[in-house]
C-alpha cells in the first residue's frame, strides 16, 4: 500500500507533472527520505487520488509525475459521532479513532459532565490520521456543540443512537431497517450523560442503546460504536 499526502491542487491528468511542495512533501523528504523513483499517493481529502512517481527531489519539495488517478465514492450512509470531550490526550485519541473507523463527521459535544476543553488541533488530527489510515476522505470536524444543537441534529438524522449503561434495549434490538442514509451516534463523556440531557435525546428522536456489557472509556467506545452499527447496517 503506498504512502498518502494530501494537497489542495490534485494534479490528476496522467502524465502531468506537479510540484509537491508543502508540509506533506517536507515530510517525505526529511523524514521519510524518499528518493526519486518514488511511488505515493496524492489526494485533495475529498475523495479524489492520483498515484505518482518522484521524478526530482530537492531539499523541500519534489517533482512528480502522475501515473494514475481516480475517484472514491462515498459510502451510502453518511456517519457522524457527537463524541462528549475527554479530557487530556485522549481527546486527541478519540479524533483519531473515529478518522480510521471511517465517519464522515465529528461533532465535539460540550456535555454537562464533560471534563476536555480545547478543539483547536482536532482538524489536524484528524488530517493526520485520515493519511495514517490511508483514506481519501478526511472527516469534517464540526466547532464544539451544545446539547440543544445535538438534538436539532437528531431531528435531521434518518437515524440517531445514543449509548448509554442504563439502556434497557441491545443496539441490534434499535436497528430496524437498513435504508439509513444519515446516521448520528452519540458518545457520552467519562462521567456519563445525564438523565436532562439523555431525556432530551429520546424526545429529540434518539433511540437509546446498550453498547455490550464492558463499559469502554469515553475515547474508545466511538470506534466500537461506529464498528457494530456499520456492520448492522451493512455498510461494512
Amino acid at each position: 500500500m503506498f504512502t498518502l499526502f494530501f494537497v489542495d491542487d490534485l494534479p490528476t491528468t496522467v502524465g502531468c507533472t506537479y510540484q509537491f511542495a508543502n508540509e506533506d512533501a517536507n515530510h517525505a523528504i526529511r523524514v521519510l527520505r524518499m528518493q526519486a523513483g518514488a511511488e505515493f499517493m496524492l489526494s485533495d481529502g475529498n475523495g479524489a487520488w492520483s498515484q505518482v512517481k518522484a521524478i526530482e527531489v530537492s531539499k523541500r519539495s519534489m517533482q512528480v509525475q502522475v501515473m494514475n488517478s481516480g475517484y472514491q465514492e462515498a459510502l451510502p450512509t453518511f456517519i457522524t459521532v457527537v463524541q462528549a470531550l475527554p479530557k487530556g490526550d485522549r481527546s486527541k485519541e478519540a479524533i483519531e479513532l473515529l478518522t480510521e473507523s471511517g465517519v464522515d463527521r465529528i461533532v465535539p459535544w460540550s456535555a454537562s459532565r464533560s471534563i476536555g476543553k480545547g478543539t483547536d488541533k482536532f482538524a489536524i488530527t484528524a488530517r493526520e490520521a485520515s493519511k495514517q489510515s490511508r483514506r481519501f476522505r478526511i472527516p469534517q470536524v464540526l466547532e464544539l456543540a451544545t446539547t440543544a444543537q445535538i438534538c436539532e441534529a437528531i431531528k435531521l438524522s434518518d437515524l440517531a443512537i445514543v449509548f448509554h449503561e442504563s439502556a434497557s434495549h441491545k443496539l441490534s434490538d434499535q436497528i430496524s431497517s437498513h435504508n439509513v442514509q444519515t446516521l448520528l451516534i452519540i458518545i457520552g463523556p467519562e462521567g456519563g450523560i445525564s438523565d436532562e440531557e439523555l431525556a432530551a435525546f429520546e424526545s429529540a428522536g434518539a433511540k437509546v442503546a446498550l453498547m455490550g456489557r464492558p463499559i469502554l472509556r469515553s475515547a474508545h467506545a466511538g470506534i466500537a460504536a461506529v464498528s457494530a452499527v456499520s456492520a448492522l447496517l451493512r455498510v461494512w
